[in-house]
């Protein structure tokens, strides 16, 4: 009698089919390959760091490391070059920006740096960079001073923008610039520059700008001569009385003050001797004694 032998069913079991059917999800297979080891790793590690041992061994280990890093030579910052600024700006750059050589370029805020050099009045713009060779490059725009303000007691230096650049103790320090007085000329310096162009043909015998009651200006001349500008036009009225004065000499003349507030009629006021003999001229045309 033949044997009769039992083959395996080949086909999977239903448990087998339904998790081989779930496997050939894209979703499934992302989860289970990349999910789940992601979280199984992120759980080892907020354990670890719940424990306070080991959160203080990482810590005092990465402070070593980056103490062994930034004591590397290559990284050290031994000198600081400077553009073509003063000597005196180089030492109060160094002075705010309180960079003690030598330092790790890893400890150095580059950032910070550069505003804590943009806070000088001198200084307009700033750039600083570390470069190799262990060199901290300080580039700087400095304000150019175009005007002396004497503000009260004070006498500053101011450019185009009325920025504070630096206080001087004697005018005669920066007799090279047109000096501006009064309680608000520094905010006004556009406009004195513009009037101080203008007056260029009688440039040696200004004096100053006055700024009156913070809304006009008043050119002040050598032998007490004022020209009184107005509060709207003012660079038109200087254009005018420069043009008088070449045609008519008339700031040669015995004029004290040229007023010219109100444009459709100036105003001149003579000294008191040019007074006195114009009215003794007038008595002597009439026939009368002096």
């Amino acid at each position: 009698m033949r044997t009769i032998v039992s083959y395996a069913d080949p086909s999977p079991s239903l448990l087998r089919y339904r998790f081989e059917r779930l496997w050939l999800k894209p979703s499934v297979r992302q989860l289970m390959r990349l999910w789940l080891p992601l979280g199984v790793v992120g759980l080892s590690i907020w354990m670890a760091f719940n424990n306070a041992a080991v959160r203080q061994t990482v810590q005092v280990k990465g402070a070593q490391m980056y103490e062994a890093l930034a004591a590397r030579p290559e990284l050290q910052v031994t000198h600081v070059v400077f553009s073509d600024v003063s000597d005196d700006l180089q030492q109060q750059i160094l002075t705010v920006t309180g960079v003690e050589l030598p330092v790790s370029s890893l400890e150095l805020d580059v950032g910070a740096l550069k505003q804590a050099v943009e806070t000088l009045d001198a200084v307009k713009t700033a750039q600083v960079r570390v470069l190799g060779g262990g060199t901290l490059e300080i580039l700087t725009v400095e304000r150019d001073p175009v005007v002396v303000w004497r503000d009260g007691d004070t006498l500053r230096l101011v450019d185009s923008e009325g920025h504070r650049v630096a206080d001087i103790a004697r005018r005669s320090a920066r007799g090279d610039l047109p000096l501006i007085v009064g309680l608000g000329a520094g905010l006004n310096v556009s406009e004195a520059m513009n009037l101080v162009r203008v007056a260029d043909p009688i440039s040696d015998r200004v004096r100053g700008l006055v700024r009156v009651g913070e809304r006009r200006w008043d050119l002040v001349l050598d032998r007490g001569q004022t020209i009184m500008l107005p509060e709207h036009g003012a660079v038109s009225a200087m254009r005018r009385v420069i043009a008088l004065h070449q045609a008519e000499d008339l700031l040669n003349r015995d004029v004290v003050t040229v007023d010219m507030r109100n444009g459709e009629r100036p105003v001149l006021r003579l000294t008191d001797e040019a007074i006195t003999e114009l009215r003794r001229l007038r008595t002597q045309v009439r026939g009368e004694d002096a």
